[in-house]
């Protein structure tokens, strides 16, 4: 019996030939859309050159598209950071030895992760608004930051927990084996494990957050999507605007992507040994006699 193990049956002929008509008719549907999509824009004069010149002079660029990318990158970077401290905290805190840590922790994972982003963005601004909490300018992106940092943190805690679930047990059973509390087992051992074979899912969380960001247009908080309308408004041409934006957005992902995948490799080439290797020779007193013999000083 072949050591792979499969999952499904491998496809037949006609199963193939199938899989083969239903990607062409596929292809072709997306082609036909493409090509109505393309049509009514036609119409519309949206495809026109001058449409598209302003992304080729610097004062649309400098003016609004830079301005935009600064407040989309600002937001996801500050968000990051604070979701992956919060991530972290609590993602350890559901794995307390404590009954009541564990379940405070629980208690503000789920409820974050069921509330919608743009809900908390909502809030998190009419608090700041109203209560003076920030300066009036800092507000929309003091909410937007908000928002993310709650509701990615909470996934990023989720993710913690089920990576370290996610490890044979016999790596808790070795730490706590040679003396370790649990803590430090958990801090020492599968801690770094789980944080390297989430990375995948961490990434794609990231990947998240900038995309979320835009929501911040909802309250005021001038990002890429924003800075994108004023653009169209401006030169009469949104949706060209809006293309250019969605373009940028598909480079960010992207990048982050491809950042991801590198941070992994590296990762799993680094060795990992169980410990310094010794030539030191074994600690054995020699004795006089021969083997199975009485020692010549008895």
């Amino acid at each position: 019996m072949s050591a792979q193990t499969v999952l499904f049956d491998a496809p037949g002929p006609r199963a193939r030939a199938r899989h083969t008509i239903l990607t062409v008719v596929g292809g072709l549907v997306a082609i036909g859309v493409l090509y109505l999509v393309l049509a009514k824009l036609g119409q519309a004069g949206q495809l026109e050159a001058e449409m598209w010149t302003p992304f080729l002079t610097g004062g649309a660029w400098q003016t609004y598209l830079i301005p935009g990318i600064a407040g989309t990158l600002t937001a996801s970077v500050i968000s990051v950071v604070l979701a992956g401290i919060f991530g972290l905290v609590f993602g350890i805190g559901r794995l307390a030895q404590q009954r009541w840590i564990r379940l405070v922790c629980g208690i503000v994972v789920e409820f974050f992760r069921a509330v919608p982003v743009l809900l908390m963005m909502y809030f998190a601004y009419n608090i700041y608004s109203r209560n003076g909490v920030f300066l009036p300018t800092l507000n929309p992106l003091m909410a937007v930051v908000t928002a993310l940092t709650l509701y990615n943190g909470s996934v990023i805690a989720e993710l913690v927990r089920s990576g370290v679930h996610s490890l044979p047990k016999g790596q808790s059973e070795a730490g706590l084996s040679i003396g370790l509390t649990p803590g430090q087992t958990l801090r020492s051992i599968q801690l770094p494990q789980a944080l390297v074979a989430m990375l995948p899912a961490l990434m794609g969380q990231l990947v998240v957050v900038i995309k979320d960001s835009a929501l911040g247009y909802g309250i005021t908080y001038m990002e890429l999507l924003s800075w994108s309308k004023t653009l169209g408004s401006a030169y009469a041409n949104v949706v060209p605007a809006y293309l250019v934006a969605a373009a940028m957005f598909i480079v960010f992902n992207y990048a982050m992507t491809k950042l991801a995948g590198a941070v992994e490799r590296r990762l799993r080439k680094r060795p990992v040994t169980a410990g310094p290797l010794t030539t030191t020779a074994p600690n054995i007193v020699q004795g006089g006699a021969e083997p199975g013999g009485v020692p010549a000083n008895i």
